[in-house]
């Protein structure tokens, strides 16, 4: 009974043993360092990333802002006299031209009151032609008449020129009401929605008006800046192109040009209102819509630039992992002037030619080892082709 229990006893230990070595011995922490080795970039195997070096070319640069479309021209027509409206000569929605007519009035009244002062201007100027001649006649008798018949003959002639400059007046007049009795476009535009039918009877004063016409082509886009974007705007002496951008940002609707600054901060906001111009070709801004506006203000000559990825951003603000001879990254604080098209303009931090990662920087603390993916897979390329033959070059079949 004895045996079977000291037996039993060696076998346990012997398992207990067992059990021990193979938590306890060298080989149980090496998974977790190999683990930590490789998070660290240290003596472990290198993290494949994109590296990709620092280069140097032009950089605009672009201040945004949120606009508002807005016509170019806008217009109430308006009725100058009182009359019926005879004819509306314009569809809702059309474009006309300058000139054009939108609608006739009744004009028989305006058109008596034109004969009427065309006549009443003619008997005046046969009165002057026969008061010149009497005039011509008296002086050709020199002392058969007297100076004083002479005189007052001179100052009718004189009373009738004044009444004849009169009677055109008149007639200016006259012609001048006659001719509102057509209601045309004062500009290339586009009519709204028709305020009143014909038949009515329509006056000066009415406060609605025939109908609304906008000018589209060219149309203009207002938008706000902060107040600190004042001094780079004002700096540049050439006209500024201005962008109009679709909802997505990406999308461009129309180019342009900044027409105005306003003359004065809105002391509320602390924002400044400016006006940019767009010729509006294939009319896909309208009057009332939003737009983003993305104004060009400058471009940075032969700016340090790396992919927008490449910036990380932390507490500290932003950096980026550069890659040293060692194949060890250092974190290097950045400062970013702006990031344009996946771009990034760099104003300190990096120099032309250095390298930084660009994808697979979530991997990486301060010291990792690094490998640069896209030459690990062109290794892997050349790994997996055949051996060439013997007496023959290298390279893929033929």
């Amino acid at each position: 009974m004895r045996r079977l229990v000291f037996a039993g006893l060696a076998v346990l230990a012997v398992l207990v043993a067992v059990i021990a070595w193979r938590l306890l011995g060298p080989d149980a922490s090496a998974p977790a360092a190999k683990a930590k080795g490789a998070g660290m970039g240290g003596a472990g195997r290198p993290i494949p990333v994109t590296i990709v070096p620092a280069a140097r070319r032009d950089m605009p640069i672009y201040l945004d802002g949120l606009g508002t479309v807005q016509a170019y021209k806008t217009v109430t027509v308006h009725s100058r006299i009182d009359g019926q409206l005879v004819s509306v000569d314009f569809k809702e929605g059309q474009d006309v031209k300058a000139g054009d007519p939108l609608a006739h009035l009744d004009e028989r009244t305006y058109r008596a009151q034109f004969d009427q002062a065309a006549a009443t201007r003619d008997k005046d100027q046969a009165q002057l032609e026969a008061a010149k001649r009497d005039l011509d006649r008296y002086i050709g008798l020199k002392d058969r008449v007297t100076g004083q018949s002479v005189d007052t003959q001179r100052a009718l002639v004189k009373q009738l020129e004044a009444t004849v400059r009169a009677d055109q007046a008149a007639v200016e007049n006259a012609r001048t009401m006659l001719s509102y009795t057509v209601i045309t476009a004062s500009f290339d535009g586009r009519t709204g929605i028709r305020q009143v039918d014909e038949g009515n009877i329509v006056h000066a004063s009415d406060s609605s008006g025939l109908v609304v016409l906008t000018q589209v082509q060219p149309i203009s886009v207002l938008f706000t800046l902060p107040q600190q974007d004042l001094p780079l705007i004002m700096r540049q002496t050439e006209t500024l192109p201005v962008l109009a951008m679709a909802a997505d940002g990406k999308t461009l609707i129309d180019r342009g040009q900044l027409e105005l600054v306003d003359n004065q901060i809105d002391s509320t906001t602390g924002t400044i209102r400016l006006k940019a111009v767009m010729p509006n070709a294939e009319r896909r801004l309208w009057p009332g819509g939003f737009v983003n506006v993305r104004l060009l203000v400058t471009t940075v000559k032969d700016g340090i630039v790396v992919p927008a990825p490449a910036v990380q951003r932390g507490p500290q603000g932003s950096y980026a992992f550069v890659v040293k001879d060692d194949k060890t990254v250092e974190m290097r604080a950045l400062k970013v002037t702006q990031v344009e098209a996946d771009v990034a303009l760099i104003a300190e931090g990096l120099a032309e030619g250095e390298r930084v990662v660009s994808e697979g920087a979530g991997k990486l603390q301060a010291g990792a080892r690094v490998a640069d993916a896209a030459d690990r897979a062109a290794r892997q390329r050349g790994d997996a082709e055949p051996p060439a033959p013997e007496g023959k070059p290298a390279g893929p079949p033929p």
